[in-house]
């Protein structure tokens, strides 16, 4: 869709040409015969923008809950954050009059920001602008927000003003592929160094996967937000916005822990996505004991796991792997929690027998620290029966162990 179709799109016929769109229920896999319907009866270019806009926002559901309202292309709306993190995020901002969304793409972000404040949509791409503008419009937000375009390479269309803050979304993608480091953003991660000395107020997404090596040149708290168990986003949040050095949260909620920046003596180490601080105490190991948790990646990226730890008053089974056992429940939303069976070194036949013995037909395989991939390991296993069991594959002091858990994560 070019920007001339989307205004097409926005007219009366347009919006006639949608809304038959939409009565079909479309799908990306059924688009070739539903465009056939609909150019019978629309130019071929409408139907086509009609129907794309159908899919998009059918696919947006799993993100805003107002997506039938909403225009997006594929790849903004891929990018942009589901709504329940973008409405936890802004809050940060509440205490500023003023903010601007450098980045604002379909105006995903720009939509929760302009809830809170008057807000500057910034972007170099006219087709998404324009649909920013449009979703700001749908949901009745036009008046407390503008869409401008610019090239955030050059200085930024604004004068610095003291109750202004930052919401800054480089792209994280070139020619449809993932970039990984921060420097191959568009715009790059560094231009926030320029604009720091202007706008001390900035609150910057990135990938959650980000290296944390290249983090170390910013004075930012690194925020990793998690929804509903799933890793999503990681912030970097600069000035005023600061609160601690490392935050892991969990959403919905929200619950939150942090590592204060006085705790951080020397450089972390890092363990695959996990990262552990090396200013613990001796590290608490032990074999498993009644209850395994399994704390949430949100807690493994920011190096949280042994503060987790600390208070569940429970012990890791190997200083590189990030289960945690104890022998009394304790509720927590920072991880799931699994009662133990039993637990044994790991050996195939033993791990069968085991559970053949306990006429366990169903197994859900978890890993850390295991070469065997879970899909083998149940083929292998040859299993019969009506009981279900979770099955972790894991170290305990650098040996290879099986944790056998009960199916279902532990409320009691």
């Amino acid at each position: 869709m070019d920007l001339a179709t989307f205004r097409d799109l926005l007219a009366p016929s347009g919006q006639a040409a949608l809304k038959s769109a939409l009565s079909l229920e479309p799908r990306e896999a059924n688009f070739l015969g539903h465009f056939q319907i609909l150019s019978r009866s629309y130019p071929a270019d409408l139907a086509r923008a009609a129907l794309e806009a159908a899919i998009l926002r059918g696919e947006a559901t799993s993100k805003f809950p107002f997506a039938d309202r909403l225009y997006f292309t594929r790849e903004a709306l891929e990018q942009a954050s589901s709504f329940e993190v973008s409405a936890y995020r802004v809050e940060r901002f509440r205490t500023f009059p003023e903010l601007a969304d450098l980045g604002c793409s379909a105006g995903g972000d720009t939509l929760a920001l302009a809830a809170i404040a008057p807000t500057l949509g910034i972007d170099l791409d006219p087709l998404r602008l324009a649909m920013a503008q449009a979703n700001l419009q749908a949901m009745g937000l036009a008046e407390r927000s503008r869409c401008l375009r610019a090239n955030l390479t050059q200085p930024l269309p604004f004068r610095r003003k003291d109750n202004l803050a930052l919401f800054f979304d480089p792209a994280r993608r070139a020619a449809g592929r993932r970039v990984f480091s921060v420097r191959d953003y568009f715009p790059p991660l560094s231009l926030v160094s320029d604009w720091l000395p202007h706008f001390p107020a900035i609150g910057v997404k990135i990938s959650p996967g980000v290296n944390l090596a290249e983090l170390d040149v910013y004075d930012a708290e690194v925020e990793f937000i998690s929804l509903r168990g799933e890793l999503k986003e990681a912030v970097l949040w600069f000035g005023p916005l600061k609160t601690a050095y490392r935050r892991a949260t969990i959403l919905p909620g929200p619950h939150s822990m942090d590592v204060p920046a006085v705790e951080l003596l020397a450089e972390p180490k890092s363990v695959g996505l996990a990262v552990l601080l090396p200013d613990r105490p001796a590290e608490r190991i032990s074999e498993p004991l009644a209850f395994l948790y399994e704390p949430d990646p949100s807690i493994l990226r920011a190096g949280l796991v042994a503060t987790l730890g600390e208070q569940l008053d429970a012990f890791q089974l190997d200083t590189d792997i990030a289960y945690l056992t104890s022998g009394k429940l304790t509720p927590t939303p920072f991880a799931r929690t699994w009662a133990v069976e039993d637990w044994f070194p790991f050996g195939l036949k033993r791990l069968r027998a085991y559970l053949r013995q306990r006429r366990v037909g169903q197994v859900v395989v978890k890993k850390r620290g295991s070469p065997l991939q879970p899909e083998a390991l149940i083929h292998d296993l040859r299993l019969q029966g009506d009981q279900e069991r979770v099955v972790f594959l894991t170290h305990l002091r650098g040996r290879p162990i099986v944790i056998v858990c009960y199916p279902s994560p532990s409320s009691k």
